[in-house]
């Protein structure tokens, strides 16, 4: 099993569940009523040891690019493949989490319905989490149309496509000055780059790492570096002058030129290491990776208990946050282990 695998990008898999587990479990400490700012300390101390987590997505994404693109399979067998992986387990957990907020909140049995029937609109029950899997199913629905281009596509046009994508990573802090630019208005939701915006410029970078090869380590260091300082040093300086979440997030949103940068250098620390698969560790850390879907899918009411759990004894952000994220990893990860080992398990943890 693991043989043939890429422990590098095992690691980077299992370093992104870990990190979406942490970003999460900050959220209890800085997001108040009505999407309000809490400002104070704790709020602080978050700038500083969660921004690092929002390469988290952006990490996945980039690993996805990495081992899918270009497509190798027939159209059919390539979907077939890979909505029986996502999709199952996705509408398994709608329902999953439907039944737990029924549990929890006290809600009917007809809202547990509504939730369910929710699952084409958005979101299946409102469980912010799942915005990833409408975006992963969006990429995956490319992936026939881009393949054919970037089999034939040189280093020159695929360092173009990403040139123009980068630029793309700069419009929410040009917003700020110029509200709408390059074609935007309010009847236009097709802008000058808008076919270069978005998760498709990490799922092609991604590639384009394989392809090609990763920047240097002290390219790497650099970037990673400087992109934190950006996206920690931003979030911070604007905790006391910002009213909601969405605007003390600009730092924080995942198509940034900060966020880029961290998430690239990142990929490219963590990928050319060569580790040693005959280990023990090596093992285990294939495992995590191999049922990181079902853990990301899982583990919100895990983290909801142990935040019950460990909030009134642990209020420091800086404490509380990665006790809570690290007993959430390693709890859903034992919890999807023994849900592996059940009939059928691909259908609910994938």
């Amino acid at each position: 099993m693991i043989k043939n695998r890429n422990l590098s990008l095992d690691l980077l898999r299992v370093i992104a569940c870990y990190l979406v587990m942490q970003q999460h479990a900050s959220e209890y400490y800085y997001i108040g009523d009505q999407l309000s700012v809490v400002t104070g300390s704790n709020t602080f101390w978050i700038g500083i040891i969660t921004s690092l987590c929002r390469t988290s997505v952006p990490l996945f994404v980039m690993l996805s690019g990495f081992l899918l693109l270009p497509m190798q399979d027939s159209i059919s067998r390539f979907f077939r493949k890979r909505f029986t992986r996502i999709v199952y387990p996705f509408v398994v957990w709608c329902v999953i989490y439907a039944i737990y907020f029924m549990a929890t909140r006290g809600e009917s049995v007809g809202d547990l319905a509504l939730h369910i029937l929710h699952i084409p609109v958005n979101f299946g029950c409102e469980i912010g989490h799942l915005w990833y899997i409408y975006m992963l199913i969006g990429l995956y629905l490319v992936v026939p149309i881009i393949s054919p281009w970037l089999e034939r596509a040189g280093k020159r046009e695929l360092e173009g496509y990403l040139a123009l994508w980068t630029l793309t990573t700069f419009l929410p802090y040009i917003h700020l000055a110029y509200p709408e630019v390059l074609g935007e208005a309010f009847w236009n939701d097709t802008p000058l780059l808008y076919y270069f915006t978005g998760f498709i410029g990490y799922f092609i970078l991604g590639y384009y790492l394989r392809r090609y090869g990763y920047p240097s380590a002290l390219l790497s260091w650099v970037l990673l570096v400087a992109g934190y300082a950006v996206t920690a040093g931003l979030f911070c300086a604007r905790i006391d002058t910002v009213a909601t979440i969405p605007e003390l997030e600009l730092s924080w949103r995942f198509c940034t030129v900060n966020v880029l940068m961290m998430s690239l250098g990142l990929f490219s620390l963590i990928g050319r290491l060569k580790l040693n698969g005959q280990s023990r560790g090596a093992q285990l850390l294939t495992d995590i990776s191999v049922k990181s879907y079902g853990m990301y899918l899982a583990h919100i009411i895990v983290l909801n208990f142990y935040y019950d759990l460990i909030h009134p004894f642990a209020q420091a952000a800086c404490i509380a946050i990665p006790l809570i994220a690290v007993c959430t990893f390693v709890t859903v990860y034992l919890l999807v282990k023994v849900i592996a080992w059940l009939p059928k398990s691909k259908y609910i943890i994938g």
